[in-house]
């Protein structure tokens, strides 16, 4: 069984930065990508960023160049560094480990809220 824990939300005022932490249980990130996703309240789930095994990175448009996710792989560890936050970026953030199938499926972490204030 594979577990994930979010940590490092929280309030933020615009502008600022937050880095968020997820931490995986087994050696799991050596072969698989990992994604963090978001919910904003009355909205659906949304893809932020996903990084493969081999390092690639990919972002939502609404935040290129302002994210940027890394992963600590003898760690199991993936974090999220969110820069020039906004308040449209207030949101439960999900880490996402899918396994054997397509990002966004398998397993998910419990979230952790990020709150950025105008």
């Amino acid at each position: 069984q594979v577990q994930l824990v979010e940590s490092g939300g929280g309030l933020v005022q615009a502008g600022g930065s937050l880095r968020l932490t997820c931490a995986a249980s087994g050696s799991i990130f050596r072969v698989n990508a990992m994604g963090w996703y978001r919910q904003a309240p009355g909205k659906q789930r949304e893809l932020v960023a996903f990084i493969t095994s081999g390092g690639t990175t990919n972002y939502a448009d609404s935040v290129k160049g302002r994210f940027s996710i890394s992963r600590d792989s003898p760690k199991n560890t993936v974090y999220l560094q969110m820069n020039s936050l906004k308040p449209e970026d207030t949101a439960v953030y999900y880490c996402n480990y899918p396994g054997a199938g397509p990002l966004g499926t398998g397993y998910w972490g419990q979230g952790t809220q990020v709150t950025v204030s105008s």
